[in-house]
């Protein structure tokens, strides 16, 4: 059971002086893709679920089949959902995979119900945890991934949180290892992969996530996550 204690206290749409903590219930999530089947996502939101991410797309050429029912069936239900991809930096630039993603579902834009997109970025499951690149070389992936999302999706100025930056998933473990725990993606939103009572140690950059995704089973179909604000700031990320 995860307590109702603020895991970190969020920095989204103001600047706060300095972390509390708060008694309130962070919004539930799920993040899910077709290994889930259909989802009957009336009865996810009847559970509480308030938003969700939503596979659509992996490598250069992998667009999930259930991508589309998932992405309408949970907007229909009254759920805010964003789209996420499965990066393999070794399969090409992350220019290439950010315009792929964003070619089959993974765009942004304001309209109250819809996330920043999400890359998930994590140990290769074929093969070299850092799929072969050095450190300097996956921060370069990364950024070429980030700057080319936040070009076609942002406005103004790239700034902490800003509209349209891309949502980074991640395990501090993985982050340590293949980025040197690079500090360059504070700009980005954080998801952080940790599945325990406590967040843990962020990766380097960030002081706070904006989502903790805490467990890879529960009452829900899917992953487990929570966002780290009220109901409320989850829909102003969504408006942008």
């Amino acid at each position: 059971m995860i307590s109702s204690t603020v895991f970190v206290l969020a920095a989204i749409g103001c600047a706060l002086a300095s972390p509390a903590l708060v008694k309130r219930a962070d919004p539930q999530g799920i993040d899910v893709s077709h290994f889930q089947g259909t989802v009957n996502w009336n009865t996810v939101k009847a559970n509480g679920v308030s938003f969700t991410f939503i596979k659509a797309t992996e490598g250069t050429t992998f667009t999930d089949p259930n991508f589309s029912t998932n992405y309408v069936g949970s907007a229909n239900a009254g759920l805010i959902r964003g789209a996420y991809h499965f990066a393999h930096p070794d399969e090409s630039s992350g220019a290439t995979q950010a315009n792929f993603f964003l070619a089959h579902g993974g765009g942004w834009s304001s309209d109250g119900i819809t996330l920043p997109g999400a890359l998930d970025i994590e140990a290769n499951p074929s093969g070299a945890e850092c799929y072969g690149l050095s450190a300097s070389a996956m921060v370069s992936w990364l950024s070429d991934f980030s700057n080319t999302y936040h070009s076609s999706t942002g406005v103004g100025t790239y700034t902490l949180n800003d509209r349209g930056a891309i949502v980074i998933y991640t395990t501090t473990s993985w982050w340590q290892s293949c980025t040197g725990n690079s500090a360059a993606f504070s700009n980005n939103p954080l998801w952080i992969a940790h599945f325990a009572s406590a967040i843990g140690t962020l990766p380097a950059g960030w002081s706070v996530a904006t989502f903790w995704q805490f467990a890879d089973s529960g009452s829900n179909p899917g992953d487990q996550d929570l966002f780290n604000g009220s109901l409320a700031g989850l829909q102003r990320i969504a408006l942008g």
